[in-house]
């Protein structure tokens, strides 16, 4: 799997920005057969930081309706990022 296939896009809600403040980590979705390796390895050329810890867990999907009929929204991969203090990413900063 290449590089720039593992990070499909960051999760910005109001607990990962104060995780961002707070503890450096950043939080995106990732592909599902990524492992902590390649996302490491995907942040650090991406963004030109150095990484400390990688935590992954796998998001299950809603049970969603419409109407009568119910489906199911996707299953999904999580990949919470812990940098060394000083660096930041700077797509997160202003958001």
């Amino acid at each position: 799997m290449h590089i720039y296939e593992v990070l499909k896009r960051p999760i910005v809600t109001e607990k990962t920005s104060s995780q961002v403040s707070d503890f450096h980590r950043y939080t995106f979705e990732v592909d599902k057969r990524a492992n902590k390796h390649l996302v490491k390895e995907a942040v650090e050329e991406a963004f030109n930081v150095e990484v400390i810890a990688v935590n992954i867990m796998n998001v299950r999907g809603k049970i969603r309706r419409h109407g009568r009929q119910t489906g199911r929204t996707s299953d999904w991969k999580k990949a919470i990022v812990t940098l060394i203090p000083g660096q930041s990413i700077e797509f997160f900063e202003g958001v």
